[in-house]
């Protein structure tokens, strides 16, 4: 009992420098202007200003963002899992010539930062004629180099007698892949899934360079555009901004954070 007390003591400890942020950035989201800056530190407002999120949301078209955000979002990552859970498929379970090298490509790309292809894609998408577009936004990330390595890892882990009973029942090919190998890789799956959908819902750099309208702009720009459109910031509002761009994700994380640990647990690096 004690040990389990003294446990608990030092996780609760650890979480308090967590989580303080992240309370203080929603007790000054709850301010007056005229509280956000005093000689002794509020823990709460004397009057809670729950209006200050209203003025944050017609400040901007937050609305537009957020619909953006989610198409965007939801396009990458439906892309990234259809074309990565056929990559991996095939180097996982097909042999043939050249897979290993292949394989060893992937994960060198996995080396490579991202912003180095920033050029060479903004030129590409230029001479199309598709900057502004929502096709600009997703079209760079359609692939997904660590989610192929994430996901030929977990298909790699099933047995082969598993696969030889389904032939023996019909289900092969894109079958087999659809009803064996991604049910029994949920975990990972949404474990990448996860990741993808917080890293791109949060991507900040290629949306500034390849919009220029808030047509198509996302969460991430608008929140900047907010933080710039005065001499002096509502830090009270930019708060309450930032609460409500950054809690879809939080709420999303809470609700799969069981499967990104299970994925870890089950998903190891196999040649």
């Amino acid at each position: 009992m004690i040990r389990r007390c003294a446990s608990y003591a030092v996780l609760v400890a650890g979480l308090i420098p967590l989580l303080l942020p992240f309370y203080w950035m929603a007790l000054t989201s709850l301010k007056p202007k005229r509280e956000v800056f005093t000689a002794v530190p509020q823990w709460w407002p004397a009057h809670p200003a729950w209006d200050n999120y209203r003025s944050a949301w017609v400040a901007e078209p937050f609305a537009g963002f957020f619909f953006n955000s989610i198409v965007v979002t939801a396009s990458i990552v439906a892309l990234q899992l259809a074309l990565a859970s056929l990559a991996a498929f095939a180097l996982s379970r097909f042999e043939f010539r050249g897979r290993s090298l292949i394989f060893w490509i992937i994960v060198a790309a996995l080396i490579v930062p991202v912003q180095i292809t920033f050029i060479a894609n903004f030129m590409t998408l230029a001479h199309l004629g598709l900057l502004n577009t929502y096709a600009a936004l997703v079209a760079p990330y359609a692939a997904s180099a660590f989610g192929t390595f994430l996901l030929r890892q977990a298909f790699a882990a099933v047995p082969r007698q598993l696969e030889d009973a389904a032939r023996l029942d019909g289900c092969s090919g894109l079958a087999f892949l659809w009803h064996v190998l991604l049910p029994l890789s949920r975990p990972t799956v949404l474990a990448f899934a996860l990741v993808a959908v917080v890293t791109h819902w949060n991507d900040y750099f290629w949306p500034l360079i390849v919009t220029n309208n808030n047509a198509v702009r996302t969460l991430p720009i608008g929140l900047g555009m907010f933080v710039g459109q005065e001499v002096t910031t509502d830090w009270n509002l930019l708060m309450a901004a930032s609460i409500f761009v950054s809690a879809p994700m939080l709420l999303l994380f809470f609700l799969m954070q069981r499967y990104f640990v299970q994925s870890q647990l089950r998903t190891g690096i196999r040649g």
